[in-house]
Protein backbone atom coordinates (compact mmCIF):
# COMPACT_ATOMS: atom_id res chain seq x y z
CA UNK A 1 0.00 0.00 0.00
CA UNK A 2 2.97 2.35 0.26
CA UNK A 3 2.67 3.25 -3.41
CA UNK A 4 -0.87 4.56 -2.81
CA UNK A 5 0.06 6.89 0.02
CA UNK A 6 1.41 10.31 -0.85
CA UNK A 7 5.09 10.61 0.05
CA UNK A 8 5.56 14.11 -1.31
CA UNK A 9 7.29 12.84 -4.47
CA UNK A 10 5.01 10.34 -6.22
CA UNK A 11 1.66 11.47 -7.66
CA UNK A 12 -1.40 10.39 -5.78
CA UNK A 13 -3.67 7.68 -7.13
CA UNK A 14 -6.83 9.18 -8.63
CA UNK A 15 -9.99 7.98 -6.92
CA UNK A 16 -13.56 8.76 -7.97
CA UNK A 17 -16.20 8.60 -5.23
CA UNK A 18 -19.96 8.56 -5.90
CA UNK A 19 -21.97 9.15 -2.75
CA UNK A 20 -25.43 10.22 -1.69
CA UNK A 21 -28.42 9.17 0.38
CA UNK A 22 -30.15 5.86 -0.13
CA UNK A 23 -32.27 5.58 -3.30
CA UNK A 24 -30.58 8.59 -4.93
CA UNK A 25 -29.26 6.63 -7.92
CA UNK A 26 -25.61 6.11 -6.91
CA UNK A 27 -25.25 2.67 -8.47
CA UNK A 28 -26.72 3.73 -11.82
CA UNK A 29 -24.45 6.77 -12.04
CA UNK A 30 -21.36 4.81 -10.97
CA UNK A 31 -22.04 2.20 -13.67
CA UNK A 32 -22.46 4.90 -16.32
CA UNK A 33 -19.18 6.54 -15.34
CA UNK A 34 -17.36 3.21 -15.12
CA UNK A 35 -18.46 2.35 -18.65
CA UNK A 36 -17.41 5.72 -20.03
CA UNK A 37 -14.09 6.05 -18.20
CA UNK A 38 -12.94 2.40 -18.00
CA UNK A 39 -13.64 2.09 -14.31
CA UNK A 40 -14.42 -0.60 -11.78
CA UNK A 41 -16.76 -0.14 -8.82
CA UNK A 42 -15.80 -0.68 -5.18
CA UNK A 43 -18.72 -0.77 -2.75
CA UNK A 44 -18.63 1.37 0.39
CA UNK A 45 -21.80 0.04 1.99
CA UNK A 46 -21.69 -1.53 5.44
CA UNK A 47 -24.48 -4.01 4.67
CA UNK A 48 -23.80 -4.97 1.06
CA UNK A 49 -20.72 -6.88 2.21
CA UNK A 50 -23.02 -9.65 3.50
CA UNK A 51 -23.81 -12.68 1.37
CA UNK A 52 -27.46 -13.46 0.80
CA UNK A 53 -28.77 -10.05 1.86
CA UNK A 54 -29.46 -8.60 -1.58
CA UNK A 55 -32.95 -7.12 -1.73
CA UNK A 56 -32.97 -5.34 1.62
CA UNK A 57 -29.55 -3.79 1.01
CA UNK A 58 -30.35 -2.67 -2.58
CA UNK A 59 -27.24 -4.47 -3.81
CA UNK A 60 -26.24 -4.17 -7.46
CA UNK A 61 -28.06 -6.84 -9.43
CA UNK A 62 -26.37 -9.70 -11.28
CA UNK A 63 -27.16 -7.91 -14.55
CA UNK A 64 -25.52 -4.70 -13.31
CA UNK A 65 -22.45 -6.59 -12.14
CA UNK A 66 -22.08 -8.08 -15.63
CA UNK A 67 -21.81 -4.55 -17.05
CA UNK A 68 -18.94 -3.46 -14.79
CA UNK A 69 -16.69 -5.33 -12.34
CA UNK A 70 -17.75 -4.80 -8.71
CA UNK A 71 -15.63 -5.28 -5.58
CA UNK A 72 -16.43 -5.73 -1.86
CA UNK A 73 -19.87 -7.23 -2.37
CA UNK A 74 -20.70 -10.57 -0.72
CA UNK A 75 -17.41 -10.82 1.17
CA UNK A 76 -18.76 -11.83 4.61
CA UNK A 77 -21.44 -14.05 6.09
CA UNK A 78 -24.19 -12.41 8.18
CA UNK A 79 -22.75 -14.02 11.31
CA UNK A 80 -19.46 -12.14 10.92
CA UNK A 81 -18.85 -8.77 12.53
CA UNK A 82 -17.61 -6.09 10.16
CA UNK A 83 -16.52 -2.54 10.90
CA UNK A 84 -14.72 0.41 9.37
CA UNK A 85 -11.48 -1.18 10.61
CA UNK A 86 -12.37 -4.26 8.56
CA UNK A 87 -13.39 -2.21 5.53
CA UNK A 88 -10.44 0.13 5.09
CA UNK A 89 -7.62 -2.34 4.32
CA UNK A 90 -9.88 -4.29 1.98
CA UNK A 91 -10.96 -1.14 0.18
CA UNK A 92 -7.41 0.20 -0.13
CA UNK A 93 -6.27 -3.14 -1.53
CA UNK A 94 -9.17 -3.13 -4.02
CA UNK A 95 -8.23 0.39 -5.14
CA UNK A 96 -4.67 -0.75 -5.72
CA UNK A 97 -5.81 -3.87 -7.62
CA UNK A 98 -8.11 -1.86 -9.89
CA UNK A 99 -5.41 0.74 -10.55
CA UNK A 100 -2.85 -1.95 -11.37
CA UNK A 101 -5.27 -3.26 -14.00
CA UNK A 102 -5.21 0.16 -15.66
CA UNK A 103 -8.80 0.95 -14.62
CA UNK A 104 -10.25 3.87 -12.70
CA UNK A 105 -11.24 2.99 -9.12
CA UNK A 106 -14.78 4.21 -8.42
CA UNK A 107 -15.90 3.94 -4.81
CA UNK A 108 -19.70 3.98 -4.56
CA UNK A 109 -21.77 3.93 -1.39
CA UNK A 110 -23.62 5.72 1.34
CA UNK A 111 -21.89 4.68 4.57
CA UNK A 112 -20.50 8.03 5.65
CA UNK A 113 -17.98 6.76 8.19
CA UNK A 114 -16.42 4.41 5.66
CA UNK A 115 -16.16 7.14 3.03
CA UNK A 116 -14.77 9.80 5.35
CA UNK A 117 -12.13 7.48 6.76
CA UNK A 118 -11.07 6.33 3.30
CA UNK A 119 -10.82 9.81 1.79
CA UNK A 120 -9.03 11.29 4.81
CA UNK A 121 -6.62 8.38 5.11
CA UNK A 122 -7.62 7.51 8.66
CA UNK A 123 -6.42 4.18 9.99
CA UNK A 124 -8.34 2.14 12.55
CA UNK A 125 -6.90 -0.58 14.69
CA UNK A 126 -9.12 -3.55 15.39
CA UNK A 127 -9.56 -3.50 19.15
CA UNK A 128 -9.62 -6.97 20.67
CA UNK A 129 -13.08 -7.43 22.07
CA UNK A 130 -13.50 -7.61 25.81
CA UNK A 131 -16.41 -10.04 26.07
CA UNK A 132 -17.23 -9.27 29.70
CA UNK A 133 -17.16 -5.50 29.14
CA UNK A 134 -19.27 -5.80 26.01
CA UNK A 135 -21.80 -8.00 27.81
CA UNK A 136 -21.97 -5.46 30.64
CA UNK A 137 -22.56 -2.57 28.23
CA UNK A 138 -25.18 -4.54 26.30
CA UNK A 139 -27.00 -5.24 29.53
CA UNK A 140 -26.99 -1.51 30.29
CA UNK A 141 -28.39 -0.81 26.81
CA UNK A 142 -31.18 -3.30 27.44
CA UNK A 143 -31.95 -1.77 30.83
CA UNK A 144 -31.56 1.95 30.09
CA UNK A 145 -32.14 2.20 26.33
CA UNK A 146 -30.05 3.64 23.51
CA UNK A 147 -30.90 7.27 24.22
CA UNK A 148 -29.63 7.10 27.79
CA UNK A 149 -26.43 5.41 26.65
CA UNK A 150 -26.01 8.04 23.93
CA UNK A 151 -26.34 10.73 26.61
CA UNK A 152 -23.63 8.94 28.55
CA UNK A 153 -21.42 9.05 25.46
CA UNK A 154 -22.15 12.78 25.19
CA UNK A 155 -20.51 13.21 28.60
CA UNK A 156 -17.29 11.33 27.79
CA UNK A 157 -16.99 11.92 24.05
CA UNK A 158 -19.38 14.66 22.85
CA UNK A 159 -17.68 14.95 19.47
CA UNK A 160 -18.36 11.32 18.58
CA UNK A 161 -21.82 11.36 20.16
CA UNK A 162 -22.96 14.28 18.04
CA UNK A 163 -22.00 12.39 14.89
CA UNK A 164 -24.19 9.45 15.87
CA UNK A 165 -27.93 9.01 16.00
CA UNK A 166 -29.18 8.25 19.54
CA UNK A 167 -30.55 4.94 18.25
CA UNK A 168 -27.27 3.81 16.65
CA UNK A 169 -26.67 1.21 19.34
CA UNK A 170 -23.86 -0.55 17.48
CA UNK A 171 -21.58 2.50 17.16
CA UNK A 172 -22.50 3.96 20.56
CA UNK A 173 -21.59 0.60 22.09
CA UNK A 174 -18.27 0.56 20.23
CA UNK A 175 -17.38 4.11 21.34
CA UNK A 176 -18.25 3.43 24.97
CA UNK A 177 -16.39 0.13 24.91
CA UNK A 178 -13.27 1.85 23.58
CA UNK A 179 -13.44 4.53 26.27
CA UNK A 180 -14.06 2.07 29.10
CA UNK A 181 -11.30 -0.23 27.93
CA UNK A 182 -8.55 2.25 26.99
CA UNK A 183 -9.48 5.63 28.43
CA UNK A 184 -9.29 7.05 24.89
CA UNK A 185 -12.30 8.47 23.15
CA UNK A 186 -13.22 7.53 19.60
CA UNK A 187 -12.68 11.11 18.45
CA UNK A 188 -9.20 11.17 20.03
CA UNK A 189 -8.32 7.92 18.30
CA UNK A 190 -9.51 9.19 14.94
CA UNK A 191 -7.54 12.45 15.22
CA UNK A 192 -4.39 10.56 16.19
CA UNK A 193 -4.79 8.25 13.21
CA UNK A 194 -5.31 11.05 10.65
CA UNK A 195 -2.27 11.53 8.37
CA UNK A 196 -0.79 14.93 7.53
CA UNK A 197 -1.67 14.50 3.85
CA UNK A 198 -4.64 12.76 2.27
CA UNK A 199 -3.66 9.60 0.40
CA UNK A 200 -5.64 9.99 -2.85
CA UNK A 201 -6.41 12.55 -5.53
CA UNK A 202 -10.15 12.35 -4.99
CA UNK A 203 -13.14 13.64 -6.92
CA UNK A 204 -16.26 13.44 -4.76
CA UNK A 205 -19.57 13.42 -6.63
CA UNK A 206 -22.66 13.70 -4.43
CA UNK A 207 -26.27 13.21 -5.48
CA UNK A 208 -28.75 15.73 -4.12
CA UNK A 209 -32.40 16.55 -4.70
CA UNK A 210 -33.55 20.17 -4.92
CA UNK A 211 -36.82 19.05 -3.32
CA UNK A 212 -36.53 16.66 -0.37
CA UNK A 213 -39.94 15.19 -1.19
CA UNK A 214 -38.54 13.88 -4.49
CA UNK A 215 -36.02 11.83 -2.50
CA UNK A 216 -38.75 10.58 -0.19
CA UNK A 217 -40.86 9.57 -3.18
CA UNK A 218 -37.95 7.55 -4.54
CA UNK A 219 -37.45 5.90 -1.16
CA UNK A 220 -41.14 4.98 -0.93
CA UNK A 221 -41.05 3.53 -4.44
CA UNK A 222 -37.91 1.52 -3.69
CA UNK A 223 -39.49 0.00 -0.57
CA UNK A 224 -42.54 -1.01 -2.59
CA UNK A 225 -40.25 -2.60 -5.18
CA UNK A 226 -38.38 -4.45 -2.43
CA UNK A 227 -41.68 -5.84 -1.22
CA UNK A 228 -42.31 -7.17 -4.73
CA UNK A 229 -38.77 -8.51 -5.19
CA UNK A 230 -38.59 -10.83 -2.19
CA UNK A 231 -37.82 -8.74 0.90
CA UNK A 232 -40.18 -10.98 2.89
CA UNK A 233 -38.00 -14.06 2.39
CA UNK A 234 -34.82 -12.19 3.33
CA UNK A 235 -36.39 -10.50 6.35
CA UNK A 236 -37.82 -13.82 7.56
CA UNK A 237 -34.39 -15.43 7.24
CA UNK A 238 -32.83 -12.61 9.27
CA UNK A 239 -35.61 -12.92 11.86
CA UNK A 240 -35.05 -16.66 12.19
CA UNK A 241 -31.29 -16.12 12.64
CA UNK A 242 -31.44 -12.85 14.60
CA UNK A 243 -29.40 -14.20 17.51
CA UNK A 244 -26.56 -15.33 15.21
CA UNK A 245 -26.82 -12.33 12.85
CA UNK A 246 -26.88 -9.33 15.22
CA UNK A 247 -25.83 -6.73 12.63
CA UNK A 248 -28.41 -7.79 10.07
CA UNK A 249 -31.05 -7.99 12.79
CA UNK A 250 -30.53 -4.29 13.49
CA UNK A 251 -30.39 -3.26 9.83
CA UNK A 252 -33.03 -1.09 8.22
CA UNK A 253 -34.96 -3.26 5.82
CA UNK A 254 -35.24 -6.26 8.08
CA UNK A 255 -36.03 -5.37 11.68
CA UNK A 256 -39.12 -3.39 10.62
CA UNK A 257 -40.76 -6.66 9.58
CA UNK A 258 -40.12 -8.52 12.83
CA UNK A 259 -43.52 -7.48 14.29
CA UNK A 260 -45.18 -9.03 11.21
CA UNK A 261 -43.46 -12.37 11.82
CA UNK A 262 -44.50 -12.17 15.48
CA UNK A 263 -48.13 -11.51 14.56
CA UNK A 264 -48.09 -8.06 16.14
CA UNK A 265 -48.51 -5.92 13.01
CA UNK A 266 -49.74 -6.22 9.44
CA UNK A 267 -47.43 -6.42 6.43
CA UNK A 268 -48.52 -2.97 5.25
CA UNK A 269 -47.93 -1.43 8.68
CA UNK A 270 -44.40 -2.79 8.71
CA UNK A 271 -43.80 -1.59 5.15
CA UNK A 272 -44.86 1.92 6.14
CA UNK A 273 -42.48 1.78 9.11
CA UNK A 274 -39.70 0.75 6.76
CA UNK A 275 -40.42 3.73 4.53
CA UNK A 276 -40.23 6.06 7.53
CA UNK A 277 -37.05 4.44 8.86
CA UNK A 278 -35.40 4.73 5.45
CA UNK A 279 -36.37 8.39 5.12
CA UNK A 280 -34.88 9.05 8.55
CA UNK A 281 -31.71 7.21 7.55
CA UNK A 282 -31.42 9.35 4.41
CA UNK A 283 -31.59 12.47 6.59
CA UNK A 284 -28.72 11.16 8.72
CA UNK A 285 -26.69 10.36 5.61
CA UNK A 286 -27.16 13.89 4.28
CA UNK A 287 -26.15 15.36 7.64
CA UNK A 288 -22.94 13.33 7.54
CA UNK A 289 -22.13 14.28 3.95
CA UNK A 290 -22.60 17.98 4.71
CA UNK A 291 -19.64 17.72 7.09
CA UNK A 292 -17.41 16.35 4.34
CA UNK A 293 -15.33 18.81 2.33
CA UNK A 294 -15.12 19.32 -1.43
CA UNK A 295 -18.19 17.38 -2.56
CA UNK A 296 -19.41 18.36 -6.03
CA UNK A 297 -23.17 18.12 -5.64
CA UNK A 298 -25.19 17.02 -8.67
CA UNK A 299 -28.91 17.10 -9.36
CA UNK A 300 -29.91 13.49 -8.76
CA UNK A 301 -32.75 13.76 -11.28
CA UNK A 302 -30.29 14.04 -14.19
CA UNK A 303 -26.67 13.88 -13.02
CA UNK A 304 -24.96 12.11 -15.94
CA UNK A 305 -23.87 15.02 -18.17
CA UNK A 306 -22.49 17.20 -15.38
CA UNK A 307 -20.80 14.19 -13.79
CA UNK A 308 -19.12 13.23 -17.08
CA UNK A 309 -17.83 16.78 -17.57
CA UNK A 310 -16.44 16.95 -14.04
CA UNK A 311 -14.76 13.56 -14.30
CA UNK A 312 -13.20 14.35 -17.69
CA UNK A 313 -11.85 17.66 -16.44
CA UNK A 314 -10.46 15.99 -13.32
CA UNK A 315 -8.82 13.18 -15.26
CA UNK A 316 -7.26 15.68 -17.65
CA UNK A 317 -5.76 17.65 -14.76
CA UNK A 318 -2.25 16.92 -13.55
CA UNK A 319 -2.26 14.43 -10.64
CA UNK A 320 -1.44 15.90 -7.27
CA UNK A 321 2.04 15.14 -6.00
Amino acid sequence: MDDLVNTGTAPKQKLLVVLGPTASGKTALAIQLAQQFSGQIISADSMQIYKGLDVGTAKATKQERLLVPHHLLDIATPSQTFSVASFLPLCRQAIQTVAEQGALPIVCGGTGLYLSALVDGISFEEEKADDSLRAQLKAQFAQKGSKAMWERLCEVDPESAHRLHPNDEKRILRALELFEKTGRTMSQQQKASRPAAKPYDVLLLGLMFSCRQDLYDRINLRVEQMAQNGIEQEARLVYQNRAQWPTAAQAIGYKEYFPYFEGKASWQECTEKLKQATRNYAKRQLSWFRRMDHICWLNAENPALQAQQLVQSWLDSLPQG
